[in-house]
């Protein structure tokens, strides 16, 4: 199902999407359609490492400290042991 809608932009911008169309040999509503489903992806994306930013800003326990060198040695073992 498709929506229309009307919006208003400069003239420069509309050329340019005429010229982008005309290029891709596609319509200008799927200029359109293109430009806000990236735009609302970008945004999607930009929360998203927002949320990871803010989960990861936070200080280390001791708990995942420790966690984290029981792995990381034995990780080291492992790697004396692989042939290169």
């Amino acid at each position: 199902r498709f929506m229309k809608t009307a919006i208003s932009i400069s003239d420069d911008l509309f050329k340019r999407v005429e010229e982008v169309a005309g290029e891709l040999h596609i319509s200008r509503s799927q200029v359109f359609a293109d430009a806000v489903r990236d735009y609302i992806e970008k945004h999607r994306n930009e929360k998203i490492l927002e949320t990871l930013n803010e989960v990861y800003s936070e200080a280390e326990t001791e708990e995942e400290r420790r966690h984290r060198m029981q792995s990381k040695r034995r990780h080291a073992k492992l790697l004396k042991a692989e042939k290169w």
